[in-house]
């Protein structure tokens, strides 16, 4: 059996993502490594929603060691780095956070626990960190350095099928779901994830979506019951999120891979 060590930026990334292709692997017997960079401190949270004296923080890691129990993680290592906020907040530059660290830094103790666990398989982020966010596409950069240092044999980004996107949002407006006023644009100035084209794994968690609904709601905190996530009919979750999307440099062009762990 083999080592799946998955890197995220903050906590609720990893089932978001990947929670499937997580679960999957737990399942087939294989080990799963949750590394997290930051605690998330700058996430929103309603009002009145901690406790007395509660950080947030605090709150987040509570909550990623539930979701790690419903994805089947055996380990979950948090980086220690600070949450920078969202790209062009002052947050960003500030002391600690992910976005100003060193990336040789960060990757040598990343590299770290991918010796230990003799990980045959890593996921990241694309190159733009799905979405722009500052640690988002610090993960690529250092999710890239550290499985070179490790020397990693299999490297996925975790990404969104961009062209997926628009069809699954031009369907919501078909049936009614969405007006097309409130449509958001997937070709806006930063787009979210890649052209389908660009991908080179498609990943089917069907199965695999009552642990990622499960572990969405175990962050209760950023993913509230009357969410996007959470609040979608069944039907409509599976399309969005029944399967898990990844680029792996050096294959391609088109889906040349199904399974993350094949062969392992």
């Amino acid at each position: 059996m083999a080592t799946l060590v998955t890197f995220h930026a903050h906590p609720d990334d990893e089932c978001i993502l990947t929670g499937g292709v997580m679960r999957k692997a737990a399942d087939e017997g294989h080990r799963v490594v949750l590394v997290v960079a930051t605690r998330g401190e700058l996430g929103e949270v309603p009002e009145g929603f901690l406790g007395e004296g509660e950080q947030l923080r605090e709150r987040r890691v509570q909550e990623t060691h539930a979701a790690a129990e419903a994805l089947g993680v055996a380990r979950v290592e948090f980086l220690g780095y600070r949450d920078s906020g969202m790209m062009g907040e002052p947050t960003n530059d500030e002391p600690g956070t992910f976005w100003t660290a060193s990336v040789e830094e960060a990757a040598a103790r990343l590299a770290e626990i991918l010796r230990e666990e003799s990980a045959e398989v890593c996921t990241i982020y694309d190159d733009f960190g799905n979405y722009g966010h500052p640690d988002h596409i610090q993960v690529h950069r250092v999710g890239m350095r550290a499985t070179e240092l490790a020397g990693t044999p299999r490297v996925y980004q975790a990404t969104t099928n961009r062209d997926q996107l628009r069809r699954g949002l031009e369907q919501a407006v078909e049936t009614g779901l969405v007006s097309r006023e409130n449509l958001p644009d997937p070709d806006a100035e930063q787009p979210m994830g890649k052209p389908e084209a660009e991908l080179t794994a498609a990943v089917d968690v069907t199965s695999y979506l009552p642990a990622k609904r499960a572990a969405m709601r175990a962050h209760a905190s950023q993913i509230a019951e009357e969410s996007f996530f959470l609040a979608m009919p069944e039907e409509i979750f599976q399309q969005a999120f029944g399967t898990e999307w990844f680029i792996r440099p050096g294959h391609g062009p088109g889906i040349t891979e199904k399974d993350l762990t094949a062969g392992l």
